[in-house]
């Protein structure tokens, strides 16, 4: 039996040729992620701010406006709801109160709330203090950071030191396109997210582990090859693996994006973008960043070999 294939065997797609163009889209991009993070910043959720949260279903559609204005006059600080998947279920967002009131802070909302509608169901209610926030968002950023440090020291005792600087680099292009997504759309961004971006980090590596591998062995196999004609070659042969793997992945992400609900949709939406960003950066970013390191000898600062080396290249996969 045959199995099912998008990307034929010899398949000569010209990736490392086009990579100035990437290389300005991916620029691009991380530009505009840092400026709509600077100015926009991040909606935080209660595992960084402190405060507390109030998922509540209301047994028939409530008007969103006003109950936003009666909450916000009991005197508890700016409270924003958010619709919550239906037009019956909420999130309701209370800062964190003065004096520890935080308790008596949601008795209030729920007093309102029971005076509002006949029967409201109260599915979860959680506290965090800021100090607690705090350490949660240097927590976060360390994980993220030492990850980062973690998979380029894996990469260089495997390869060599070029091929742990490209995978850092793409990796930091992921979590920069990442974040700007978050900053763009305003969700929330939480401790799952952090968690999608981490597991974003090593489905793409894995993506990058793969060709790199390939790299590896077309270096012993082509000796004399311009290195821009041995990574496209390297690249067309994992084309077909990166991509099923990509799309599979994509599909039971899909699925959860239309079933699991919204108390997962942040983690969810962080991994379909991060996967979609991983496999470009595999294929675009990772593998050209090598042409301004040789790796045949380990110096930095030459795009590919030499004319010489080039002429004397060998022809053929």
């Amino acid at each position: 039996m045959r199995g099912i294939k998008f990307i034929p065997d010899d398949s000569r797609i010209n990736f490392v040729g086009i990579r100035y163009v990437t290389f300005l889209i991916s620029a691009l991009m991380i530009l505009a992620s840092i400026g709509i993070t600077a100015t926009r910043g991040l909606n935080f959720g209660i595992d960084f701010t402190g405060g507390t949260s109030i998922e509540i279903k209301t047994p028939v559609e409530a008007d969103v406006s006003a109950m936003r204005s009666g909450l916000n006059g009991l005197g508890l600080g700016a409270i924003s709801i958010q619709e919550f998947g239906s037009l019956d279920d909420f999130l309701i967002r209370l800062p964190e109160q003065r004096d520890g009131g935080d308790k008596e802070a949601v008795e209030k909302v729920r007093s309102y709330l029971d005076s509002q509608f006949e029967t409201v169901d109260y599915r979860r209610t959680e506290f965090v203090g800021p100090q607690v926030g705090k350490e949660l968002q240097f927590q976060g950023l360390q994980a993220v950071i030492l990850s980062l440090l973690g998979i380029m020291g894996y990469i260089w005792f495997r390869f060599e030191w070029q091929f742990g600087v490209s995978a850092v680099l793409a990796l930091t292009h992921d979590i920069i396109a990442i974040i700007g997504f978050f900053a763009l759309t305003q969700m929330e961004f939480n401790l799952s997210t952090v968690a999608a971006v981490l597991m974003v980090a090593g489905y793409s590596i894995n993506d990058t582990v793969v060709v790199f591998d390939r790299i590896r062995e077309d270096l012993r196999r082509y000796k004399k090859k311009p290195l821009p004609e041995l990574f496209n070659i390297s690249i067309n042969q994992t084309l077909s693996r990166t991509l099923m793997t990509s799309l599979t992945t994509l599909l039971a992400l899909v699925a959860l994006y239309l079933f699991g609900g919204e108390v997962i949709r942040g983690f969810v939406d962080a991994l379909i973008v991060g996967i979609v960003v991983g496999t470009y950066s595999s294929i675009f970013i990772a593998t050209p960043m090598l042409l301004f390191m040789d790796v045949r000898k380990g110096r930095v600062g030459r795009d590919g070999p030499q004319p010489a080396e080039q002429a004397t290249g060998e022809n053929g996969a």
